[in-house]
C-alpha cells in the first residue's frame, strides 16, 4: 500500500511542478501561448498524423527544457545567492538549450506548415 501511495504522490509533485512551471515562469508561459497558436494552425491546415507527431514531440521537448532550465535555474539561486561566475556560466548553458531546441522546433514547423500555407495562397483571392 506505501509503494502505491508513492506511485500516486509521484504524480502529485508532477503536477505541482507543472502548475508551478506554467504559474509562475513567464517564458514557459510564453511557449504555452505559442503551442496552443501551433495547434490551432495544425488543425486548420489539417496536418498529417507523421507531422502531428512531429509537432507534439516539439511542443513536449520545448516544455521539458523549459522545465528542466527553471530547475537548474531555482537550485542555482539556492546554493549561491551571491553572483558567481560559475553558476552564471550553468545558468547561461541551461538557458541556451532551451534557445537551441526552439530553434531546431521553428525549423521543424516551417517544414510542416510553409508548405501548406503555400497550397492555400493558391487558392485564397489576394
Amino acid at each position: 500500500m506505501a509503494k502505491l501511495t508513492r506511485f500516486f504522490n509521484s504524480f502529485k509533485y508532477a503536477f505541482c511542478g507543472i502548475i508551478t512551471l506554467f504559474g509562475n515562469e513567464r517564458n514557459a508561459k510564453f511557449h504555452l501561448f505559442s503551442a496552443v497558436v501551433v495547434i490551432m494552425v495544425g488543425i486548420v491546415l489539417k496536418i498529417s498524423n507523421i507531422e502531428w507527431c512531429l509537432i507534439m514531440l516539439c511542443i513536449g521537448g520545448v516544455f521539458a527544457a523549459e522545465g528542466f532550465n527553471t530547475a537548474v535555474e531555482k537550485l542555482c539561486d539556492k546554493v549561491s545567492p551571491e553572483i558567481d561566475p560559475l553558476i552564471r556560466v550553468v545558468k547561461d548553458v541551461a538557458a541556451a538549450s532551451v534557445l537551441l531546441f526552439v530553434i531546431a522546433c521553428v525549423i521543424v514547423g516551417l517544414i510542416v506548415f510553409v508548405p501548406k500555407l503555400g497550397l492555400l495562397q493558391r487558392f485564397c483571392i489576394l
